[in-house]
C-alpha cells in the first residue's frame, strides 16, 4: 500500500468517527424534550425538567462546538505534516530514540492539552456554574492540571521508554515484555490507586463511628463481606455531583464514597448502593473486567508489532526514515474502529455486570432504597431520563436509568 492512500484511509476514518458521533448525538438531542416515562415522572419536578433539558441542549452545542474544533485542527495538522515538523525539531536535540520519543510526545501532548484548556475551562467555570454544580477554583483548576501533567511526565513517560527500550532490543517480539509491563501496572494500579494516585488529587477520611457505619458494618456481614476501608472523599471541592466506586481486591479492597453522596442520600439508600458495589465483588467483575482488558491488550500490541515497523505508515504521515513513535501514533489512528469495537464490546458486558450488581442489591438488601437512590442521584446530576437507544449501545457503560428500575421492579 502507497503511503498517500495510507495517509488518505487515516483522514477517511477521523471523518467518519466525527459523523458517527454527530449523528449519535444529534439522534439522542431529538428524545430531549420527550415526556418522561410513568416510571420517572416522580424524578423532576416541572422547573427541575426544564433545567436538566437547558443542560442537556448546552452541553450538546458546546460539545459540536469542540467536536469540530478538533477535527479541523487535527486535519490541519495531518495536511501540513504535523507530525514530521515535531518529528525533525526533536531530532535536533538528540539521536537517542527514546529522547526523541519523549520529546516528541512531550510538544503533542503540551501543545494538545493548551488547545483544550479553554474548552475545559468554559465547561467547569460556565456551564457547571451556571447550573449549579461547580465548586472548583481556578486556583485548583489549574493546579490539578499541574498535577496531572507531572504524572503524565513520570508515568507516561516512563512506561513509553520502557516499551522503546524493549523494542530496541527485542524487535518485533518487544510485545510480549510491553505487555507484561502494562499488565503489572494495571495490577498495581487496581491494589494501590486510592492509596497512592488519589491522595494527590483529594482528601480521603475513614468513614467516621456513628449509625450510618453500623449500617454498612451489619449489611457487610450479613453478606458474609469482610470490609474494614470505608473511605469518605471530598468531591465536593469540585462538584457537587455524587459518586461511590469499588476498588482492589483481597486484603486491597475499599469502597470510597463522595460527602456529597452522603449528603444526598439517607442512610438506607447509601447502604444500596453500597451493596450494589459489593455485588461487583462478589460477582467478581473487578477480576473478569481485568482479565479482558489484558487480552485486549495484549493483541492491540501484537498487533503494533506486526506493523509498527512497517515504513509506510510513518510516511503516511510525511515522515520518511521511520520511527517507532511515529509509526504508534499512524497506528494508533488506524486502529480507531477497532477501538471503537472493542469499546462497544465492553459496554455491553459492562452494563450487564451493572444488571447482576443491581440484583446482588435487591436480593441481599432491597430495590426500594436502590431505586430512590438512583432517582436522586440522577436528578441532582440533571441527568438525561430518554436517551436514544443507539446512543446507550454505542456509548453507555452503564443501563438507563429507566432500564435499571425495570430490571429492579421485576
Amino acid at each position: 500500500m502507497q503511503a498517500q492512500t495510507l495517509f488518505y484511509i487515516i483522514i477517511g476514518i477521523l471523518i467518519f468517527d466525527f459523523l458517527l458521533d454527530s449523528i449519535l448525538n444529534a439522534l439522542n438531542a431529538k428524545h430531549f424534550n420527550d415526556e418522561l416515562p410513568e416510571k420517572l415522572k416522580d424524578v423532576y419536578d416541572i422547573e427541575e425538567y426544564k433545567k436538566s433539558q437547558a443542560y442537556k441542549a448546552t452541553n450538546y452545542s458546546f460539545g459540536k462546538l469542540s467536536s469540530i474544533f478538533s477535527l479541523v485542527l487535527t486535519l490541519i495538522f495531518l495536511f501540513i505534516d504535523g507530525f514530521k515538523l515535531i518529528n525533525d525539531y526533536a531530532q535536533q536535540f538528540t539521536n537517542d530514540p527514546i529522547l526523541v520519543a519523549l520529546i516528541f510526545f512531550g510538544i503533542i501532548m503540551l501543545g494538545s492539552d493548551i488547545l483544550t484548556t479553554p474548552f475545559a475551562y468554559y465547561q467547569t467555570f460556565v456551564i457547571e456554574e451556571k447550573f449549579g454544580f461547580n465548586k472548583s477554583t481556578k486556583k485548583l483548576f489549574f493546579t490539578d492540571k499541574l498535577k496531572g501533567w507531572l504524572m503524565s511526565i513520570i508515568l507516561g513517560g516512563g512506561i513509553l521508554s520502557l516499551i522503546i527500550w524493549f523494542y530496541e532490543f527485542a524487535g518485533k517480539d518487544f510485545w510480549v515484555y510491553a505487555w507484561g509491563l502494562v499488565t503489572f501496572f494495571s495490577v498495581f494500579m487496581n491494589l494501590f490507586y486510592t492509596k497512592l494516585i488519589v491522595p494527590l488529587f483529594n482528601k480521603q477520611t475513614p468513614l467516621e463511628e456513628g449509625s450510618l457505619r453500623d449500617k454498612i458494618a451489619q449489611y457487610a456481614n450479613t453478606v458474609g463481606f469482610e470490609l474494614k476501608n470505608i473511605y469518605v472523599i471530598d468531591g465536593s471541592k469540585r462538584s457537587t455531583k455524587a459518586n461511590a466506586y469499588f476498588s482492589g481486591f483481597g486484603n486491597q479492597k475499599q469502597i470510597t464514597l463522595y460527602d456529597t453522596l452522603i449528603n444526598d442520600l439517607e442512610e438506607d439508600e447509601i447502604v444500596a448502593v453500597l451493596a450494589h458495589e459489593v455485588g461487583h465483588y462478589k460477582k467478581k467483575h473487578i477480576i473478569y473486567n481485568l482479565i479482558l482488558s489484558t487480552i485486549i491488550t495484549g493483541f492491540t500490541l501484537w498487533l503494533l508489532s506486526v506493523f509498527v515497523s512497517s515504513p509506510v505508515l510513518s510516511q503516511a504521515l510525511g515522515v520518511n526514515t521511520p520511527t517507532f513513535h511515529v509509526g504508534l501514533i499512524a497506528f494508533g489512528l488506524l486502529y480507531s474502529p477497532l477501538s471503537e469495537l472493542t469499546g462497544i464490546v465492553m459496554n455491553l458486558l459492562s452494563r450487564k455486570f451493572e444488571y447482576q450488581a443491581d440484583n446482588y442489591a435487591k436480593e441481599t438488601f432491597n430495590s426500594k432504597d436502590l431505586i430512590s437512590s438512583l432517582k436522586k442521584l440522577s436528578k441532582n446530576s440533571l441527568s438525561n431520563l430518554t436517551p436514544h437507544p443507539w446512543y446507550v449501545w454505542f456509548h453507555y457503560s452503564h443501563p438507563s436509568l429507566l432500564q435499571r428500575i425495570t430490571n429492579l421492579n421485576r
